[in-house]
């Protein structure tokens, strides 16, 4: 059986792409362009720089690049952060939270500069490759079960070395107004290495509506949610984090318990707010092999 049949897939496209707001001039979404490559150029020529710096600074200085960086495109920030005062030290926690767009991982470094697993193809995307790849990007093939466990290893090796690893539990980015099934797998990671997991929900707004426009969906390129990004009127980014759950029982049961605190609520009825066409039918997802259940 060839044990890259299943892939994680979701439903969502062009077709939930809405928003109540009307958008901003294209002069001022071109300076925001502008601005981002600007400031984003003297950002990673300075972060070059850190390498020398103490993990404290290096992370410091990071997170407040990240915060830079969404200013400059009009994205506000809004932390929303439930964590006792002790548990915000605490290092080498495994971050796994919904994902939407690409945003999610500028949004995340504003918590806790971490290194990421992300589909291979990430590290393919023309300029933004190379970028990934200075920061420590993991790649993971998604679907290819005979490097998953090898894959959970090197996580777990890094959890268990002090340093934070983010994971994208769904597999794949939603529209923000419903979420995927969390894949239990990099859950295992933070047992093995016996750290906490930090669940974060991450959810836009418009202007107060809410929004999703800045969805990385189906057919979408960089440039293409880009461009309905900065012409985004005043897009907020609204970053949730739980207390950390600690590394009790099983995987099953760690996925399901953060999936419970991050899914987005009555996603139905947030689908009918912005007039999302649910008649669209969803692509057919592929029954998942027996392999592929035996290892998630």
């Amino acid at each position: 059986m060839d044990a890259s049949i299943w892939v994680p897939s979701s439903p969502c496209g062009p077709h939930c792409v809405h928003t109540y707001v009307e958008p901003v001039s294209r002069l001022r979404a071109t300076m925001r362009v502008t601005a981002l490559g600007t400031v984003g150029l003297g950002l990673l020529a300075v972060g070059i720089l850190t390498v020398l710096l103490p993990r404290v600074a290096r992370h410091g200085y990071w997170r407040g690049s990240a915060k830079i960086a969404l200013r400059t495109m009009g994205v506000e920030l809004d932390i929303d952060d439930h964590r006792p005062d002790g548990a915000r030290r605490v290092r080498g926690a495994l971050m796994v939270a919904n994902h939407v767009s690409f945003l999610d991982i500028i949004a995340l470094c504003c918590v806790a500069p971490a290194r990421f697993v992300a589909k291979r193809e990430v590290l393919q995307m023309g300029v933004f490759g190379p970028i990934t790849r200075a920061f420590g990007v993991l790649p993971h093939r998604r679907g290819d079960l005979r490097r998953l466990r090898p894959m959970i290893d090197q996580v777990s090796g890094i959890l268990d070395r002090g340093r934070p690893v983010a994971v994208f539990p769904e597999g794949t980015t939603w529209c923000g107004t419903a979420s995927g099934r969390f894949k239990p797998a990099f859950f295992q990671a933070a047992i093995d290495a016996g750290v906490p997991v930090l669940p974060v929900r991450l959810s836009y707004t418009d202007h107060g509506h809410r929004t999703t426009m800045p969805g990385f969906l189906g057919e979408d390129t960089i440039g293409s949610t880009l461009s309905r990004i900065v012409r985004s009127r005043d897009l907020t980014i609204t970053v949730t984090v739980f207390e950390p759950q600690l590394p009790a029982g099983d995987r099953g049961h760690l996925a399901a318990v953060a999936q419970e605190l991050i899914a987005p609520a009555e996603p139905v009825a947030a689908l009918q707010e912005l007039a999302v066409d649910l008649s669209v039918p969803a692509p057919a997802v592929q029954p998942r092999p027996a392999v592929e259940q035996a290892v998630a």
